[in-house]
C-alpha cells in the first residue's frame, strides 16, 4: 500500500491457533510491526495443522501469520519472561490467547505488564470470558458453537445440531479484539494511559446468535430451525431447481411482488395467505410448497437470469472452485500473493481509498528474528 495506517505501532502477539494470530495479521497487514512470540519446542500448534501443507508447515499457519516477525521464548524460564517484559515495554499492543490463567501464573498478566508499561494496550482473548464459573475453561471454535447455541439454530428442523463450516467464533473474536485495541489506542491518545481489552469466543458466539436469542428473551419460546430459511422472511432461502440450487432473498414487500411475477404467478402477491410479510411467515409451509415445483421445472441458470432481470436478489450456490473462478472475486482483488512464496491467500476484507492492504512478508520460520530482536540463536 502507498499508505500503511498503523505504521509505527509495535504489537507483541503471544498467539496460538486462529483468534490471536488473526488479530495480529489484521494489524500487520495494516502496517503495524507484529512480533510473534512462540515456544521454542515446535512453536504455534497451528504449524502442524494440515493438509494442505507448505513444506513442513500447515497452510493455516502461513495464512494467519503472514507479515510478522518471529521470536521464540520459553515462558517457563525467568530469563525469557524478563525478555518478554522488555519487549512489552516498547510495545503499543500486546495480544495473548494462552490457556486461561497461565499469564497470571507466569507473571505476564495485565497488571504486571501495565505496571511495566502504563501505555500498553493489553488484549486477552478468552474461551469463555474473564468472569464466571467457566473463566478458566479451555475452548475451541466448535465447543463454543455448541455451548453458545449456534448449532441449535443451524440446519433443518429434523437435522442434528449442525456445525458451521467456517471457524466463525475464532474469526469474529479476532475482529472484536482488533476493534477493542484500536478503540483503546484512541482513548490512549486522549488520556495517555493504556488499558485492558478482553474478548472471548463465548461473547462472539452470543453476539452472533443475537437475533434468535433476543427473540427468545422477548417471547419465551425457543425458535424452530428453518434450514436455509429465515424465521422472519419468506421466501428467503435455498430452493432446488431442475439441476442445482439457487438462493432467493425476497427481503421486502416490493421484492415479493417482483418474485411472484418472475416465477409466473403474479396472483400470489394478492393471495390472502401471502399478501403481507406477516401472512407469508404465518403460511410459510404453504408458500414454500407452492414455490418448489415451479422452480424445479427449469435449471439454475434460467432462474438466476430471470430473477436478476426482475430485480430479485438471488445467487447460485457456488462451491469453492466456482467461487475462486468468479469475475467478482477477481474484480475485488481479494486474493493476495504472499511475498517470496507461490501462495495466494484471502486478504483483508477492507479497502482504504479503494486500496486493499497486502501481506508484506511470508509467515516467519520458527525463531527467525531471534538474533535481531532478542540477541540469541533460533532453536534448532
Amino acid at each position: 500500500m502507498r499508505t500503511t495506517p498503523l505504521a509505527g505501532l509495535r504489537v507483541v502477539e503471544i498467539g496460538q491457533a486462529v483468534a490471536a494470530p488473526l488479530a495480529g495479521v489484521i494489524l500487520a497487514d495494516l502496517g503495524a510491526e507484529v512480533i510473534k512470540v512462540e515456544k521454542p519446542d515446535g512453536g504455534d500448534d497451528a504449524r502442524l495443522w494440515g493438509p494442505p501443507w507448505v513444506g513442513e508447515t500447515g497452510l493455516s499457519f502461513h495464512a494467519y501469520n503472514r507479515g510478522k516477525r518471529g521470536v521464540t521464548l520459553d515462558l517457563k524460564s525467568s530469563a525469557d519472561v524478563a525478555q518478554l517484559r522488555r519487549l512489552a515495554q516498547d510495545a503499543d499492543i500486546l495480544i495473548q490467547n494462552l490457556r486461561p490463567g497461565v499469564v497470571e501464573e507466569l507473571g505476564i498478566g495485565p497488571e504486571a505488564m501495565l505496571a511495566a508499561n502504563p501505555r500498553l494496550i493489553y488484549c486477552s482473548i478468552w474461551a469463555f470470558g474473564y468472569a464466571g464459573p467457566l473463566r478458566l475453561a479451555p475452548g475451541f471454535d466448535p465447543l463454543l458453537q455448541a455451548y453458545g447455541a449456534m448449532m441449535s439454530v443451524t440446519g433443518g428442523p429434523d437435522d442434528p445440531p449442525t456445525f458451521a463450516g467456517a471457524a466463525i467464533n475464532d474469526k469474529s473474536t479476532a475482529m472484536w479484539c482488533v476493534i477493542g485495541a484500536l478503540a483503546a489506542l484512541r482513548q490512549r491518545d486522549a488520556t495517555g494511559e493504556g488499558c485492558v481489552v478482553d474478548t472471548s469466543l463465548f461473547e462472539s458466539a452470543v453476539a452472533l446468535v443475537e437475533t434468535p436469542l433476543n427473540g427468545y428473551l422477548a417471547s419465551g419460546e425457543v425458535p424452530p430451525r428453518h434450514g436455509t430459511g429465515s424465521p422472519n422472511l419468506v421466501p428467503y432461502q435455498l430452493f432446488q431447481t431442475a439441476d442445482r440450487p439457487v438462493c432467493i432473498a425476497a427481503g421486502n414487500q416490493r421484492l415479493w411482488v417482483k418474485f411472484a411475477g418472475a416465477v409466473g404467478h403474479p396472483e400470489w402477491a394478492e393471495d390472502p395467505r401471502f399478501r403481507t410479510g406477516r401472512d407469508r411467515t404465518a403460511n410459510r409451509s404453504a408458500l414454500v410448497e407452492a414455490i418448489r415445483p415451479v422452480l424445479l421445472a427449469k435449471g439454475r441458470e434460467h432462474w438466476v437470469a430471470a430473477f436478476t432481470a426482475a430485480g430479485v436478489p438471488c445467487a447460485p450456490v457456488n462451491d469453492l472452485a466456482e467461487l475462486a473462478a468468479t469475475p467478482q472475486l477477481a474484480a475485488m482483488d481479494l486474493l493476495r500473493q504472499v511475498p517470496g512464496t507461490d501462495l495466494r491467500i484471502v486478504g483483508l476484507p477492507v479497502s482504504l481509498n479503494h486500496e486493499r492492504p497486502a501481506p508484506r512478508a511470508a509467515a516467519p520460520s520458527l525463531g527467525q528474528d531471534n538474533a535481531d530482536i532478542l540477541g540469541k540463536a533460533a532453536p534448532n
